[in-house]
């Protein structure tokens, strides 16, 4: 609104000042031109009456008097000459509303009548008193005779003097009033001008458009404001831009750390999250059947309760978490604002990575003891026979060397499987590329385990959709992995049971997938069953039909990651286990040799 404005405002102000100036200067300058009009006509009248009275000093004659007396007279006054003898004489007037006053009033009024006794001047309003019309008189005496001259006129002439002074105080004042209107908008509107300028500009700078610039018109104050606004937004476009800077430098560190990091406010609200923060949030609501999307922001309750403790206490708070089967630690550490603690940040790792490697640090020396245990033991009590001469035949002594042979041929292999997987994760592998005839390397494979097979009554299936009838692999490492993965899969079938092997070989990979119909791998086992030494069987109890290393599927899956593929594995307890492994096509790749 106008009225609301910095224009209104000042315009209006001026306006007000002056009006009120006005009315003080109109109300004075009335009453002023009231008396003075009043005073000049009584001075006028006073001196009619005087001149008067010289002529009626000087002369006898009567009618000289009179004419004289009619000369020197305002038309529309009228004079009264008392003689000495009482005899009153009164002159005409142009002023018909202007009656003769009666004789016996003027000699019997008390203030006339003192004229002639005292010979006083007077001056005095009075009412005429046919017509009620009011009249000014003064009266003068004639010295040492006892004669007084009056002379009185009416007022509407005064009056009439009034009204047109005030006429023009009014007009004068009402053009002034004018005048400071225009002036009052021409000179708000100079000097708000520029301020409406820099309210513009403010508001483009609350829109983020700092380059906006303001107008300087005037060397004034208000042009060192606009030179000091000017220099304001180009300072705050720096701070902007450094904090702008700042603030993407940290999100992006934020956003690049492995660690989950979590800001929050004392009320428990996340204000900054990165992905991995987000990804251990998402687990934690669905591990507690969390649904509540519109309440993403705000933090569980069991995080508030740390939260709480953290600020309380104003200290870092270290917390384990298990969720969805990985393990987390949080720390939780106080954000200051100068002394007073404002939220908190919570820095989050998963550890599930290094527990299990320890764990399988800790597995792979047990396992490894345990299974140099079993020969060396072995080799010991039959050395210490053939020693002590317990064997007494050559037969029994060769019985006994024999199985000390056999015992250092496992021991051997045992080492030469850890040697490869060493050099297989150290990238020292030898790859011998060649091109392969699918069909004749899995049948001369398979060949190989019929009389395992048959040995277990297990029956082999094969499945194979070739397309292109050769590949490039490494053909020695390849049947390792066939063989591994056959063996395992004859190993822990029924009897009768059937081992399904299914070749595919087209222009983009060789896939295969050997499917047995045994007991099946635990769920929670079929994360670990590519790690060294990991058997599925806690009670390692070891028979004929099942006895292994528990290297063979650590090697099968370095072999495969070596030729850039992957090797998968499925399983259900008491319907089988199937494994899947994919070779893509080898001119693609550049492997190690």
């Amino acid at each position: 609104m106008f009225w609301r404005s910095v224009v209104g405002k000042l315009a209006i102000t001026i306006l007000l000042l002056v009006c009120f100036v006005l009315f003080i200067l109109t109300i004075l300058l009335q009453e002023f031109f009231e008396n003075f009009h009043i005073q000049e006509a009584e001075k006028e009248m006073l001196e009619t009456a005087v001149k008067t009275s010289k002529i009626v000093e000087e002369h006898e004659d009567k009618a000289l008097i009179e004419q004289m007396t009619g000369f020197i007279k305002d038309p529309a006054s009228r004079v009264v000459i008392v003689y000495d003898d009482d005899n009153i004489w009164t002159s005409g007037s142009e002023d018909d509303e202007l009656t003769k006053l009666d004789d016996d009033w003027i000699l019997n009024d008390d203030e006339l009548s003192s004229v002639l006794k005292t010979n006083k001047k007077i001056q005095k309003q009075i009412m005429m008193p046919d017509n009620k019309t009011e009249a000014l008189l003064v009266g003068a005496p004639i010295q040492n005779k006892g004669k007084a001259i009056f002379v009185y006129q009416s007022l509407a002439l005064v009056n009439q003097t009034k009204s047109d002074t005030t006429k023009i105080i009014y007009l004068g004042a009402g053009i002034a009033v004018i005048l400071t209107i225009i002036f009052a908008f021409f000179l708000s509107t100079r000097i708000t001008s520029p301020l409406i300028k820099m309210r513009e500009a403010a508001f483009d700078l609350t829109r983020g458009e700092f380059n906006t610039k303001v107008p300087i018109l005037t060397h004034d104050e208000i042009g060192e404001l606009a030179m000091v606004f000017n220099r304001m937004g180009r300072q705050l476009k720096f701070h902007i831009n450094a904090l702008r800077q700042e603030k993407e430098q940290l999100s992006s560190i934020v956003r690049s750390m492995a660690d989950g990091v979590i800001t929050l406010n004392r009320n428990g609200e996340m204000i900054v999250t990165n992905p991995p923060a987000k990804r251990f949030m998402d687990d934690w609501n669905f591990e507690n059947n969390i649904q509540d999307e519109g309440n993403k922001k705000q933090l569980p309750n069991e995080l508030d309760k740390i939260l709480q403790k953290v600020i309380q206490g104003e200290r870092e708070v270290l917390q384990e978490i298990n969720i969805q089967g990985r393990n987390w630690v949080m720390i939780m550490t106080p954000l200051y604002d100068q002394s007073y603690v404002r939220g908190a940040v919570a820095v989050i790792r998963d550890m599930t990575e290094e527990r299990r490697l320890d764990k399988l640090r800790k597995d792979f020396i047990a396992n490894v003891s345990h299974e140099l245990r079993t020969p060396i033991s072995l080799m010991q009590g039959y050395s210490e026979a053939i020693v002590d001469n317990i064997a007494e035949s050559r037969e029994e002594k060769n019985e006994l060397a024999k199985i000390i042979h056999e015992e250092s041929l496992r021991m051997g292999r045992l080492v030469n499987e850890l040697l490869d997987i060493a050099r297989m994760e150290a990238g020292h592998i030898q790859l011998s590329i060649e091109p392969v005839e699918i069909e004749r390397f899995v049948s001369k494979i398979l060949k190989k385990f019929n009389g395992i097979a048959s040995d277990n009554e297990v029956d082999i299936e094969l499945t194979k959709k070739i397309d292109e009838p050769i590949a490039f692999i490494d053909q020695d490492r390849i049947e390792q992995v066939f063989t591994n993965l056959i063996d395992n899969a004859i190993r822990h079938s029924d009897e009768h049971g059937v081992v399904h092997v299914s070749i595919e070989n087209n222009s983009e990979k060789l896939a295969v997938s050997i499917k047995d119909e045994g007991s099946g791998i635990p769920e929670e086992d079929i994360p670990f069953v590519f790690e060294r030494f990991y058997k599925a069987d806690k009670s390692r109890e070891r028979n004929a039909k099942k006895k292994g290393t528990g290297l063979g599927l650590a090697i099968a899956k370095n072999i495969i990651d070596t030729h850039h593929g992957f090797i998968s594995v499925k399983s259900k307890l008491e319907k089988g286990t199937t494994f899947h492994f994919e070779i893509p096509k080898n001119s693609e790749h550049d492997y190690p040799v």
